[in-house]
């Protein structure tokens, strides 16, 4: 894909370098969360020619960080905010308003050389904990495991640790990366290696998607709940959104924001018959 090409740790400057007057945003966080952004971000950009909007996509800890330092009125998440957070926020004056802009599901993948084709919720956690280290041992070619992991700031690292490792700590050889397109490009290029990302990556070059306790992570099975590992996307405000960032937000929420969501193949609202929480403070 061509999204996975940019540096998304990097500053994606999509106008005028963001400051904290009105018409200009800066928004900051998740990875997985950025393809999503990036495409609302072009569109909206391109409807208000006054609007000026950076992304900053480093990991769902750091959206965190910049929406209670003050630094982003719009931070993405791909978890909740811990509790911790949200009192530091409140310590700093900041009431962290949570809204659910989508759906994914987080899919182990492996070099598209590998025989592997599914693995179980129990082999996954022992892999990524150490206890396995040799494919011959989940039915593939005899060979080291390499493991690749987001690292801690991100929300998926959060997610995966909390479903899959069962709070457990990864294992200590793991590959740390920065984004779920660091992963997937270092997975592609190692035969041996394995990763996970968010649903939108899992088909880039060099790839294959592994099903998980025989069930392909996809928007069906992630809606039906047959999917074991799916979650919510999120965008987070201090407070009620006003000015440009409510109409940023309101937008992404419209139907034509929910078809960008499915255009980068995540999961939108409409599609859901999960019940959530748009307005959590």
């Amino acid at each position: 894909m061509k999204r996975l090409s940019i540096a998304l740790a990097a500053v994606l400057s999509l106008g005028l370098a963001a400051t904290s007057f009105a018409g200009e945003i800066a928004v900051k966080g998740s990875t997985t969360v950025q393809p999503i952004m990036q495409k609302a971000v072009e569109s909206f950009m391109a409807q208000h020619k006054g609007v000026s909007i950076s992304i900053a996509a480093s990991g769902s800890g750091d959206g965190a960080k910049a929406l209670i330092d003050g630094s982003t009125p719009l931070a993405m998440l791909s978890r909740e905010m811990k509790e911790s957070e949200i009192k530091q926020a409140k310590e700093k004056g900041v009431n962290p308003k949570q809204i659910v802009i989508a759906y994914d599901c987080i899919t182990p993948v492996v070099n598209s050389a590998n025989p592997v084709k599914n693995l179980t919720m129990t082999q996954l956690k022992d892999i990524y904990t150490g206890k396995i280290t040799d494919w011959k041992d989940v039915g593939g070619t005899a060979g080291p495991i390499a493991v690749v992991s987001r690292d801690s700031s991100s929300g998926t690292f959060e997610y995966w640790g909390e479903h899959v490792l069962k709070k457990d700590r990864v294992y200590a050889r793991a590959q740390m990366q920065a984004s779920n397109g660091a992963v997937a490009q270092v997975v592609s290029k190692q035969k041996g290696a394995i990763g996970y990302v968010g649903l939108a990556y899992a088909k880039a070059p060099g790839l294959k998607d592994l099903t998980v306790e025989g069930v392909a992570g996809s928007i069906a099975t992630t809606l039906n709940g047959t999917y074991p590992i799916s979650r919510g996307l999120y965008l987070y405000t201090n407070g009620e959104p006003t000015g440009d960032v409510a109409k940023l937000v309101e937008f992404i929420m419209s139907p034509a924001g929910q078809k960008i969501v499915a255009s980068v193949d995540y999961i939108p609202l409409k599609d859901s018959k999960t019940t959530a929480k748009k307005g959590k403070k």
